[in-house]
């Protein structure tokens, strides 16, 4: 065989080998960027002010969903009318969540009943918008001025849940009907029981509205209205 041939194979041999290196480590390093890394999280954040997923962010595009779509599973029976709306709100704020929300709204139902039963302007003040803070004041300027006092106690909420949900703008309002069990007793000016008892606790039928501006940094929920349930 001449020797020139030879060499031409001892090249092409050098040639594969050191081709499938590369294409080895090439390889290898592709496939090392092509897998996401994790972000770290300040664990000092509280859950609604992690950084949400862009990823999430973008199946959310691509599908016409929000991120937080999934929470409707949580409440299988919510009639389509108030889950229009609820999903119109949370399309609009990423951080909404049902349950959440409801929660909050538990609590503020309590507070809310709480400060006007005590006759704590200041707190209702914080949890009510204009219109609903100047009808407790009236209530609780009345109660004063007879020199009456409430005595009552939230036994336990029984039931709340969405009456309705709207968009209107950037404002969203969402109704909750409360059902409640309320011990409800009044005294007089001399400290005499006028009405109501402490043993026997009656239900209480609400419905009270919340409204939020949506892209406000202010994560609270306003009362603007209080109706009968």
């Amino acid at each position: 065989m001449p020797e020139q041939f030879v060499e031409i194979i001892i090249l092409a041999v050098v040639a594969a080998f050191l081709g499938m290196r590369l294409y080895s480590v090439l390889g290898q390093r592709a496939e090392h960027e092509e897998e996401s890394i994790p972000r770290p999280r300040d664990p000092a954040l509280r859950p609604d002010q992690v950084e949400p997923d862009q990823s999430a962010d973008r199946a959310g595009e691509r599908t016409g969903a929000p991120q937080n779509a999934h929470q409707f599973q949580a409440i299988p029976d919510i009639v389509p009318a108030v889950e229009r709306g609820v999903r119109e709100i949370a399309a609009a704020d990423r951080r909404f969540e049902i349950l959440g929300f409801l929660e909050g709204a538990k609590g503020a139902y309590g507070m809310v009943l709480e400060a006007f039963w005590n006759g704590d302007r200041e707190t209702l003040k914080e949890l009510c918008d204009d219109d609903v803070y100047e009808s407790f004041d009236g209530a609780i300027a009345i109660r004063e001025e007879a020199g009456e006092k409430l005595d009552n106690r939230l036994i336990r909420i029984e039931e709340a849940v969405i009456d309705s949900a709207t968009l209107d703008g950037s404002m969203s309002r969402i109704a909750v009907r409360f059902v409640a069990d309320i011990a409800a007793v009044t005294y007089d000016k001399d400290g005499t029981m006028i009405a109501g008892s402490l043993d026997d606790a009656i239900e209480s039928r609400d419905i009270w509205t919340f409204m939020r501006d949506v892209h406000s940094t202010d994560p609270n929920w306003l009362l603007d209205e209080t109706d009968e349930g």
